[in-house]
């Protein structure tokens, strides 16, 4: 019989207690069995989980992984077995939820309180970072991601779209000038991130062709939220997905330039998570909530056209 559970459970155990002798005293075995379970895991996958001295037990990088995937992995049994306890009148658990600054501040944390109001039994664990996550290891549910997507065993719902603007404060243009082409953009600052993905190069339209424009400036940001705000402080021009700063266009407190060679500069937005037929009912109920909120939401942009 497949025991992978069981076994799972005292590779836990023998980590969280840190040795072999102290998990056999929690779990009423022998020390000896408790390692001939650990050491069937190795066997079975090839790989060795654990550093063994005479002093102490150390994981190594896959004993790290199959550590945090096995905790995950319980977590979730126990909350599917918790879910068909209490029957479909009452959702509960905690759903762990990754997005971009932009789109958490702006277009997800708006609607929770709406979520609460239908699930009110259900906790998230919401992290907002424009860094992107391993859903894996940091044990996440769900992730809204801006941009291309990696390939992946993950499974992705098409939220829809969103133009990347330039723009810039008032002051800004009144002081430095409005840049009408993509060769002007060698005399503006231009606020950058900090990404590994990311390039000091815009790419703009010139006619028919695109054109890669080398840019700098004084700011290189690990987050859109902090080049948003300088460059509503007039520090430079920014290059930001629509979404983030609609407010700011229709209040006037940031305005588009080169609106031409940026014309189709789309970037898709998705919702990332593991697949699979047991996806526990707190996480569909989260999809199923934010997919059709967050589409009106992307589709509410001047000008938006569905592809």
């Amino acid at each position: 019989m497949d025991n992978r559970a069981g076994e799972m459970q005292v590779f836990l155990r023998v980590v969280e207690s840190g040795s072999f002798s102290e998990a056999a005293r929690q779990l009423f075995m022998t020390p000896s069995t408790v390692s001939k379970l650990v050491g069937r895991i190795e066997t079975r996958l090839g790989v060795r989980l654990l550093e063994r001295s005479t002093r102490r037990l150390s994981l190594t990088g896959e004993g790290q992984v199959y550590y945090e995937r096995s905790l995950n992995l319980l977590a979730e049994m126990d909350a599917i077995e918790a879910d068909l306890r209490q029957g479909a009148a009452s959702i509960t658990g905690k759903v762990r939820v990754s997005a971009s600054v932009g789109l958490g501040v702006v277009a997800i944390q708006p609607l929770l309180p709406e979520f609460w109001q239908a699930y009110p039994n259900i906790t998230l664990d919401l992290s907002i970072s424009d860094e992107v996550v391993d859903l894996y290891l940091d044990r996440t549910d769900v992730a809204f991601r801006v941009g291309r997507l990696a390939s992946s065993g993950l499974t992705a719902i098409r939220l829809g779209h969103a133009a990347r603007k330039i723009v810039a404060s008032p002051d800004y243009l009144r002081r430095r000038g409005v840049p009408q082409s993509g060769a002007d953009l060698a005399d503006h600052a231009c606020l950058g991130l900090n990404f590994r993905r990311s390039s000091p190069v815009w790419q703009l339209k010139e006619g028919a062709r695109i054109i890669d424009n080398r840019v700098n400036g004084p700011l290189l940001a690990n987050n859109g939220e902090t080049v948003r705000q300088m460059a509503l402080a007039g520090m430079g021009l920014a290059r930001m997905g629509e979404f983030h700063i609609r407010k700011d266009l229709a209040r006037g407190t940031l305005v588009e330039v080169l609106a031409g060679a940026v014309d189709g500069d789309n970037e898709d937005v998705h919702a990332v998570f593991p697949g699979g037929d047991h996806m526990p009912r707190r996480v569909r109920a989260f999809l199923d909530f934010m997919t059709p909120r967050l589409r009106a939401f992307l589709e509410q942009a001047p000008g938006y056209r569905s592809s």
